[in-house]
């Protein structure tokens, strides 16, 4: 070999061993939800549990991530807001108890949010492992009528005096199980970690789940998938319905925000519909007609078009039995013999010819094998339509992981 071509041979070598290894290719992904619902006025049938105003004030609350990463970025909303939400300061503190590290939006320390509109935080280099709890705080530093929430946290948050979020304990603080403003935490992960969103319900939001345990259903499966690099985002409302506007938009309207905008989603589960049956005729809404299965089979059709338009894999499931649901309640005639019919109906049509790429049969799982229109009594919260901690971990446990696709 002519020796200045090896001369340059051997440079070329020594150059490309000093440079640094190409990074591996990542992406965001949605990695814990809180859909936002908007805040209902005093005469409705449940209390809010938040105040009407913040003004200058710190909102503190935990979320356990899905999936972990080298950073993250949270969602805040001002769904429902009619006038603009200024954050004033915003921190995350990777554990309770940890120094908070300073969020910032577009290199500034607080942001403003348009009514209707979401803001995300510029990424924050705060390395995180699957299944993580990290605490959000947040500073609203003006009079702040609170319209957007998620109602049923089911985990314990604070709001306190002042601008608290650079702290590592909050003074002086009062206990709320809402959640407010915050929506979404998204990871940087690997180019092939993706996202499940389960959309639903109050079964799905965790209503009678123990509270700061993350004892969901959508917990349980969260743990079985992150080993798979898949998060599970729960975009379950309480009160939520299919067709119409429940105590949150209905599943057919806020599909898209909380459904296929969500990053790197390639699958959705849908348990929803038992509160499209049973409100009709109750306190909730006394006067409202019923709606047909044709109804419902229409709903699950057009959730399941726009899901396959996108290349999302969408997995519908059974709804839950219900006979002698909320007991000594206003509500306790929330079951009828005849809605517990059409519920039958739309689960044997959702066994045989639905639209969905595969259904998970929860009614099998949970039902009292002697009476089938009761849930098991080893699964029941104790309110016979809610499933307590063992019936959440019994629904996660009874999802096939192959049907979610890869």
């Amino acid at each position: 070999m002519n020796p200045l071509i090896r001369l340059a041979t051997g440079a070329l070598f020594a150059l490309s061993a000093a440079l640094p290894a190409a990074a591996a290719p990542t992406h965001w992904v949605a990695s814990w939800q809180a859909s936002p619902q908007p805040v209902w006025s005093t005469g409705f049938l449940f209390p809010t549990g938040v105040p009407q105003v913040l003004d200058d004030q710190t909102f503190r609350q935990t979320a356990r991530i899905s999936l972990g990463g080298p950073r993250l970025r949270v969602r805040l909303s001002n769904a429902y807001g009619t006038t603009p939400l200024r954050i004033g300061a915003a921190s995350v503190a990777g554990s309770t108890g940890a120094t908070p590290r300073a969020l910032t939006f577009d290199g500034q320390p607080g942001t403003v949010i348009a009514p209707g509109q979401q803001r995300l935080s510029d990424p924050l280099a705060l390395p995180t492992v699957d299944l993580q709890a990290v605490q959000i705080s947040l500073h609203v530093p003006g009079p702040t009528p609170l319209q957007t929430f998620h109602w049923d946290g089911r985990q314990t948050s604070t709001i306190a005096p002042g601008n608290q979020t650079a702290l590592t304990a909050l003074r002086d603080g009062t206990a709320i199980t809402a959640r407010l403003f915050l929506t979404g935490i998204d990871v940087e992960a690997p180019a092939d970690a993706r996202s499940v969103v389960v959309i639903g319900d109050s079964i799905t939001d965790g209503a009678t789940a123990s509270l700061d345990r993350d004892q969901r259903w959508t917990d349980h499966l969260a743990a079985r998938l992150a080993p798979q690099g898949v998060a599970v985002v729960n975009a379950g409302i309480s009160g939520g319905r299919l067709l119409r506007d429940g105590m949150g938009e209905a599943a057919l309207a806020r599909f898209q925000r909380d459904v296929l905008d969500q990053p790197g989603v390639t699958g959705v589960v849908v348990l929803i519909g038992i509160n499209d049956i049973s409100w009709p005729g109750t306190a909730f809404a006394r006067a409202e007609p019923r709606p047909s299965l044709a109804e419902l089979q229409a709903g699950y059709r057009q959730l399941a078009r726009r899901a396959h338009a996108r290349g999302v894999r969408i997995v519908g499931a059974t709804l839950t039995p219900f006979a002698g649901a909320l007991p000594g309640t206003p509500l306790d005639d929330y079951y009828q013999p005849e809605k517990d019919v059409l519920r039958s109906q739309l689960n044997a049509w959702l066994r045989e010819g639905s639209p969905f790429d595969a259904v998970i049969d929860l009614d099998r799982t949970l039902r009292d094998p002697a009476s089938p229109a009761r849930l098991a009594a080893a699964f029941d919260s104790g309110d016979h339509l809610h499933p307590g901690d063992a019936g959440n971990r019994a629904m996660a446990e009874a999802v096939d992981l192959a049907v979610l696709g890869k």
